[in-house]
């Protein structure tokens, strides 16, 4: 391995033949797995003189990688084909990536899964620019399913589908400590629990009231165990409510954090278990077709990162 500060190039060993792209980095430039897989994601890194932007993709023995976090940034990118996962003139229902907001947080944000996906639809439409229609949302790093819609009229049937909490969320996560039976965690979210973070009312902090502010969200997570692992345990989770930060919170909030929870670690007195994002991925999305009323379901499985995880404490 060859290094100048910044930069670093690696001839990848033998013993480093089938780690993924971002382990590498964050070997050669001793990095978090946060920063090394930011450096793949924007563009900064390159397998064998090829641009490598996902970080879950593994090499092999020979190749080289090369890593200049002084490069510019990677342009907007694009879904690949595989990530449309339907679509017709009602809906599309999309994969998202790790890494990718849903929509954009201000107007400097031009990069998003809602971008992306506009421009996919783009260039199979002859220059047709479609509206998209925002009904659900996942947090940056979540990976999985996820829908959006094309006319109004399916905005408005989907919306009453999520209000009426008929739409199927399963999601399937990596949680610290072990999961060792069915729970539902059902609590009343707020933006600010008491201590700066958006959590359930009461949890923090005694309230001064018996009933909740006018401004509380109820939440309803189902959430059973799957897997036992070495400190931890694959769970699944189910959505009646899809409220922000929903299952981050209550799986926190019980002792039970993601792993790679950056935010809602307050309190976690064990050893954390290292991960490039918090392990979580959307599963399973599943609706009444707007036009046809027929249901609808779709099925994803976690993307290599997560995987990876799973595969190295599996007992």
């Amino acid at each position: 391995m060859t290094s100048q500060n910044s930069r670093a190039e690696v001839v990848v060993s033998a013993a480093q033949s089938g780690k993924t792209v971002s382990a590498i980095v964050r070997e050669a430039l001793t990095l978090p797995w946060t920063r090394a897989k930011s450096l793949c994601e924007s563009g900064r890194v390159a397998v064998d003189g090829q641009q490598a932007t996902d970080p879950g993709a593994r090499v092999a023995e020979g190749m080289t990688v090369v890593v200049d976090e002084r490069a510019p940034r990677k342009r907007s990118g694009t879904l690949s084909r595989d990530s449309i996962v339907f679509v017709d003139r009602d809906v599309v229902v999309v994969e998202k990536p790790p890494g990718l907001m849903t929509v954009p947080f201000d107007p400097a944000d031009k990069d998003t899964l809602v971008d992306r996906t506009r421009a996919a639809l783009r260039r199979t439409s002859s220059g047709y620019d479609p509206q998209l229609g925002v009904v659900q949302r996942l947090d940056k790093d979540t990976t999985g399913v996820l829908l959006f819609t094309r006319t109004v009229a399916a905005k408005r049937h989907l919306q009453q589908q999520f209000r009426a909490h008929s739409i199927e969320r399963r999601y399937v996560a990596i949680v610290h400590g072990i999961f060792s039976r069915a729970r539902t965690f059902e609590t009343d979210l707020l933006k600010d629990r008491g201590d700066g973070l958006r959590g359930s009312w009461g949890f923090f902090r005694r309230p001064n009231s018996k009933a909740p502010p006018p401004d509380a969200q109820h939440a309803v997570t189902h959430v059973q165990p799957i897997e036992r692992l070495r400190g931890a345990t694959l769970v699944e989770c189910h959505l009646e409510t899809g409220r922000q930060h929903q299952i981050r919170i209550h799986l926190a909030e019980a002792g039970h954090m993601l792993l790679g929870e950056p935010v809602y670690i307050r309190g976690f007195a064990g050893d954390r278990i290292e991960a490039p994002r918090p392990m979580l991925h959307a599963a399973t999305l599943g609706f009444v077709h707007p036009r046809t009323e027929e249901p609808i379901r779709f099925d994803s499985d976690p993307p290599e990162d997560f995987m990876e995880v799973l595969r190295s404490l599996r007992i």
